[in-house]
This record gives structure tokens, C-alpha cells and sequence, in this order.
């Protein structure tokens, strides 16, 4: 079976209020790229993936006007895609949904959230991703309460053959500091995002131990925006988001631990870095490259011959030998797609 994740950049903008495909001339949400050049791309990167199903971070919105899964479903037909059932979860206010997209034939998936409803005074024990948290994140006796700004989504799913196992699409908040200005401002606002996001980190991190813990076969998908070594703000703290949703530091069980061969790859040697995604930096006139998006798994799918693959154009021989495909990539996204191999019955 073929699992995925692909984060999508502004996959909202190609899609009108009905979930039709705008497939213009019109100038999509990308740098220099067409809505008929992105769509047009994302159906040849889709096609060739032929995946069972993807984790799509980014996703088209889901709010009064617009909906997720008919956006979604609609672009599987229009490329003939195998994985043409969509699902969400939680909805949220950012324009970038978090949605499954998968194979009728092989897989059944349902949103299947964990833990307590909250109020607004929240709770400490892993609460419903759509609730709010109680952390001390600077130790200073006062819990911050924390919220996820694009919820995970939490599903069930099982196979043809009644194999059942669970997956967690994540998407945690970006540490830019937005609207900063000045150096000590930048440098307040970096530190509180960081704060902020590994809490987030931490409260995920939690659920993942309770499935670990009941011997459930686990999946962590998604863009983590974060990633060990990525900035001089993780010294501060002591690790990174990506650190603390795998389990691998400090923790001496490793049935609770979770795994993914890049992660782990720059853990071991933070200067051969594999990457997930390229960002131009205009005011440098160059692109910036970094591993952020991740498929991690439980120790029980670990022994079921995973293989994972970036498709990055540049990195990847079989995707840069394939100069369709390269471009492809290069016009869909900032991020490139996480590719799992696995034998799952």
C-alpha cells in the first residue's frame, strides 16, 4: 500500500465557492504560476503518485461557502484518481484544511477524534485537539492555555482485509515571527511561537503515547514546521517539535517511540540534511530548502517493509530523470510529497 503527504500551497485558491477547478489563465496563489499551471501540475504529481491515500495539508477551506470534501473529490475526478473519497476533521480559520484523500476499493477512513471536549479553562490530559490545553511553558507556575490553530486529524482506518490502524495528519503552527519588527521584537515573537508550538508538540505527542501504549499501529503525517537543527531557538529549549512527537530523546521505552528514516537521518548527522521543501527567498534572490513534512510510524509497522521516498526533483533521481514530473513538482507546491511503501494486508 502507497500512504502520503503533501502539503499543498494555497490549494484553496484553485477552486471556486462551489468546489469547481478554476482552470484559468487566472495568476494562482503561487509565485508566478497559473491556476491552470498548478492545477495541471498537482494532476501529474497526483497521477504519478497513485497513491492509496494522501494526508493533503493545505487543503481547500471549509467554512460557510466552501467546502473540503466536494473541492477535493472534484479534483480527484478530474484526474481519474484512485484516491477519490475525501475526509476531514476539524475544521479551522487558516484557509489550509487538513484532509485525507483516499482508495474506496482498499480503505475505509472515518474522523475518529480522541480525548475530553474542553471549555475554555481547558484541561492538562491530552484533550480533544479542538479543545484547549494547560501547560507551564515557561515554568513559571502559571499554566499558558494552548490551542491549535489547524486541529490534527485523528482517523480510523481499515483495510479491505480488516487490518485497522490509525493515522494523524498534523500541520502545527509556523514559528515566523509575523509582524514583528525590530530585533528584539523578532527575537520575543520567535521565542513565544516556539513556546507556543511545542506545546502544541507536547499535547500531540501525548495522544501518540496512548496509542503506543494500547500496541495500536500508528501513522504521524504531516508538515511539523520544525525539524531538528532548524533553528538557533531549539538550543533554547533543548529540542525540537519533531523530537518531541517521535519520543526518541529521554524516552528508554522503544515501543513508544516513533520513527521516520529522514528525521532520523538528521538527527544522526544534521549536516546531510534530506529535504521536503524549497521557499525563495526574494530579498536574497535564492531558495532556502528544509526537511519539514514527515510520515512516522509505530514500532509494529515497522517490521511491515516500510520504504519511504521524497519525491524532491532536485534530490530524488527517479523523479528528476522524469522532466514532466520534475516541473510538475517544481509548480504544485513549496513542498514536495512523503511517500510510504508498505505491506499492509
Amino acid at each position: 500500500m502507497r500512504i502520503a503527504t503533501y502539503n499543498v500551497e494555497w490549494f484553496n485558491s484553485l477552486f471556486d465557492d462551489a468546489g469547481t477547478p478554476l482552470e484559468d489563465g487566472g495568476w494562482s496563489s503561487r509565485r508566478d504560476v497559473t491556476r491552470v499551471q498548478q492545477l495541471t501540475a498537482l494532476g501529474i504529481v497526483f497521477t504519478a503518485m497513485d497513491a492509496d491515500a494522501v494526508m493533503v495539508i493545505e487543503a481547500p477551506d471549509q467554512n460557510s461557502r466552501r467546502q473540503t470534501v466536494p473541492a477535493l473529490e472534484a479534483f480527484a475526478a478530474k484526474f481519474d484518481l484512485r484516491a477519490r473519497k475525501a475526509v476531514i476533521g476539524f475544521a479551522n480559520d487558516t484557509q489550509q484544511e487538513i484532509a485525507l484523500l483516499y482508495d474506496l476499493d482498499v480503505l475505509q477512513a472515518r474522523h475518529d477524534p480522541q480525548g475530553d471536549e474542553t471549555g475554555k479553562k481547558g484541561s492538562q490530559g491530552a484533550p480533544r485537539f479542538d479543545g484547549v490545553f494547560r501547560i507551564d511553558l515557561d515554568v513559571d507556575a502559571t499554566e499558558d492555555l494552548v490551542r491549535f490553530s489547524k486541529p490534527p486529524l485523528e482517523l480510523a482506518l481499515e483495510t479491505a482485509s480488516g487490518f485497522q490502524f490509525r493515522m494523524i495528519g498534523a500541520h502545527l503552527k509556523s514559528k515566523a515571527p509575523h509582524g514583528a519588527r525590530g530585533r528584539d521584537a523578532v527575537m520575543r515573537a520567535s521565542i513565544a511561537n516556539r513556546r507556543k508550538q511545542l506545546a502544541q508538540a507536547i499535547w500531540l505527542r501525548q495522544r501518540v503515547e496512548t496509542h503506543l501504549a494500547a500496541g495500536t499501529p500508528l501513522m504521524v503525517l504531516g508538515d511539523l514546521n520544525d525539524g531538528p537543527g532548524l533553528d538557533e531557538y531549539e538550543d533554547l529549549f533543548g529540542r525540537s517539535s519533531v523530537e518531541i512527537v517521535l519520543g526518541q530523546k529521554g524516552q528508554h521505552d522503544p515501543q513508544l517511540c516513533l520513527f521516520d528514516p529522514h528525521a532520523q537521518a538528521v538527527l544522526n548527522n544534521r549536516w546531510a540534511s534530506p529535504s521536503s521543501s524549497r521557499f525563495y527567498i526574494a530579498e536574497e534572490k535564492r531558495y532556502l530548502q528544509a526537511l519539514l513534512d514527515y510520515i512516522m510510524i509505530s514500532p509494529d509497522l515497522r517490521g511491515r517493509s516500510p520504504e519511504w521516498r521524497i519525491w524532491h526533483p532536485f534530490e530524488d533521481q527517479a523523479c528528476f530523470g522524469r522532466p514532466e514530473l520534475r516541473e510538475a513538482l517544481l509548480a504544485a507546491s513549496d513542498h514536495f510529497p512523503v511517500v510510504l511503501d508498505i505491506d499492509l494486508p
